[in-house]
């Protein structure tokens, strides 16, 4: 198992989720509004978020935790939908899961995601 973390520009949420709707055996993702900075450190960004000494740039964090096997067309999924061409389109993040357990049922491993 993986799991795979996106950081993404708000406004490409729903076309990201939406093909990722597509993508056979996906059980689900997680999906959070953070802010940040990277590289640019927000310079010129007019979204720009001013708490304190540094400006953070809203983004959206997926998380998703997949077979092996899904990890490339739901990286490829995001990638694709993401890209703006512009400077900050975001970020994927890929490393393995040890474990997994559903807490409903006490299901272990794959079958837990």
């Amino acid at each position: 198992m993986k799991a795979i973390i996106a950081y993404i520009k708000p406004h490409k949420l729903e076309s990201v989720t939406l093909a990722l709707h597509h993508v056979e055996g996906l059980s689900g993702v997680s999906v959070s509004d953070i802010r940040g900075f990277g590289r640019g450190r927000g310079v010129g960004v007019a979204q720009t978020i001013k708490e304190g000494p540094a400006d953070f740039i809203p983004h959206v964090r997926l998380e998703i935790v997949c077979r092996d096997a899904l990890v490339e067309p739901i990286v490829e999924t995001i990638r694709r939908e993401a890209h703006t061409g512009l400077r900050g389109d975001g970020k994927i993040f890929v490393w393995p899961v040890e474990e997994a357990v559903r807490i409903s049922t006490g299901e272990r491993g794959e079958e837990a995601v």
